[in-house]
């Protein structure tokens, strides 16, 4: 069987090889481009609307992302990170609805504001000082904040219907935080670029195995499946290879046998949302509004309250309950961790799991929830809910990383991470949040890493016209920000109620 050769292969259709494959075209049309997808539809695991958050994550409402150091002080470096890679994703987009590349914003993003809320006097004073932290900060300076319960009724009603009047409470708010469809943005992407020569889709396509040949090239070998046909045995010959494949991309780095994916290991973990749809109560909420995580529980399991708007309509969100399973995505198997198990990561495999026997309990414990103790957990957030309104759904599976420390043990991580070959032949992404919202800056180090001649001259020039203040520091530059940040908010009709009420279908209201 001869291998077709292509220059690029992305396995996997979600918001990582979407975002790529992009980049890659817009840099370098000449580039020949092959994507493979397991299912029967582009962006069908963790990157659908309702198998994520939704949550453009700037690190404006996430309390995870702004931990306490041992001083007392607000550590802001991780905040700071995550706001300025989700500024490089704006600016991407931005640039691309100018293009027409993407649809007009509203199909894809909307505004949605992005508060914290806590209450008690320790919380209080803790988002107290975060707020004075991050204010202090150009990146942070249209942050509100109020402790006057009748401003933080303006900005969240529901979660002060039947609140005791004498609770001390505290909330922080951006304007324009952002709500995303990522399955449709990616969608939209693929779509563009099946409109691009030199660029192919392959469907049900599930990959066997990946073989690095003599002159450094992968031969890469796909089942195809098809309903009520005996599945097919495909090759393809690429010059590099991207996995951005979800959970399935760690057993497909292992496959690769690359020296740098040895030791890696995954803790896969369930979601579960409640939603509720009825107008009366969705009409109330307009914001995402994230709180601390409950003594004992993981950053992944942050409880927040959302405003989702997904295809023009409105529809609340609240979670995530965290759960066990061995499956590495919502369409695999129970084996998939047991058969994840190699001897080179089996150590940082039992390390992790002996210091994290309180975290796995946890989860157990978060998966046998009935849904009157699910629902009692909203009413933290919302007092008045009841529990026939709202209804159970299964989030996207997440995988988090667990690689060996400086001791050759391991650890458990909470991001997401690029692993790149010595020969920059092939990579991979690992990892969950806050994933999607920063995968413009994860694929622009793929680029660097693996396309540098393409970043070069025209490419350069090309790249500043996508992502204006590519290779600087918006944490330093003030200026830029400004002028970034008022190009990406007025693009993309951010804090403002625009996009929600051009949907005919919407009945939402953000009055």
């Amino acid at each position: 069987m001869t291998a077709k050769k292509v220059d690029v292969l992305l396995v996997g259709a979600g918001a990582m090889s979407s975002t790529l494959g992009t980049l890659l075209k817009q840099l370098d049309p000449s580039l020949t481009i092959t994507m493979v997808e397991r299912l029967d539809e582009v962006a069908q695991e963790s990157t659908d609307a309702l198998n994520n958050a939704g949550t453009g994550h700037a690190a404006y409402c996430e309390l995870n992302y702004t931990p306490l150091k041992a001083d007392g002080k607000i550590d802001t470096s991780k905040a700071f990170t995550i706001n300025t890679a989700f500024e490089l994703s704006l600016q991407l987009w931005s640039f691309l609805v100018e293009e027409g590349v993407l649809p007009n914003p509203c199909h894809f993003i909307n505004t949605a504001p992005h508060s914290s809320f806590v209450w008690g006097e320790e919380n209080v004073e803790f988002l107290r000082k975060r707020y004075e932290t991050l204010k202090a900060h150009h990146l942070f300076a249209d942050m509100e904040y109020s402790e006057d319960p009748e401003q933080i009724k303006q900005w969240m009603p529901l979660i002060m219907q039947g609140r005791p009047k004498d609770e001390k409470i505290a909330a922080t708010r951006v304007a324009y935080g952002s709500d995303v469809n990522f399955g449709k943005l990616s969608r939209s992407l693929v779509q563009n670029l099946q409109q691009q020569e030199g660029f192919e889709l392959l469907l049900r396509n599930k990959v066997k195995n990946l073989t690095q040949l003599p002159d450094k090239t992968w031969q890469v070998e796909l089942k195809e499946s098809k309903v009520g046909q005996i599945s097919t045995i495909n090759k393809i010959n690429a010059r590099f290879v991207f996995v951005g494949a979800g959970g399935a991309a760690l057993t497909l780095l292992q496959k690769s046998g690359i020296t740098e994916g040895k030791g890696y290991a995954g803790f896969p973990v369930s979601g579960q949302w409640l939603i509720c749809n009825k107008p009366e109560i969705v009409d109330q909420h307009y914001a995402k509004v994230y709180g601390k995580a409950p003594i004992g529980a993981p950053p992944m399991s942050v409880p927040h309250l959302d405003t989702r708007i997904i295809d023009g309509k409105k529809t609340l969100l609240f979670g995530p309950y965290a759960g066990f399973t061995t499956k590495f995505l919502k369409t695999g198997c129970i084996t998939d961790l047991p058969f994840s198990i190699r001897p080179n990561n089996l150590l940082p495999l039992m390390t992790v799991g002996m210091k994290n026997m309180d975290l796995t309990r946890y989860l157990i414990g978060e998966s046998r929830q009935s849904h009157s103790s699910r629902v009692d957990s909203l009413r933290k957030y919302f007092p008045d809910a009841k529990d026939e309104d709202w209804d159970l759904s299964v989030a996207g599976q997440r995988v988090q990383i667990i690689k060996k420390d400086a001791q050759g043990k391991g650890k458990l991580e909470f991001g997401t991470e690029v692993i790149v070959s010595a020969d920059k032949s092939f990579s991979a992404l690992l990892g969950a949040s806050p994933g999607a919202s920063t995968a413009v800056q994860a694929m622009l180090e793929v680029i660097e890493h693996s396309f540098p001649e393409l970043l070069e001259g025209e490419g350069k020039e090309r790249m500043l016209r996508m992502i204006p203040s590519y290779k600087q520091s918006l944490v330093d530059d003030p200026t830029l920000l400004k002028e970034v940040r008022e190009r990406t908010l007025r693009v993309l009709l951010l804090g403002s109620d625009v996009c929600i009420a051009e949907h005919p279908t919407s009945n939402a209201s953000t009055s």
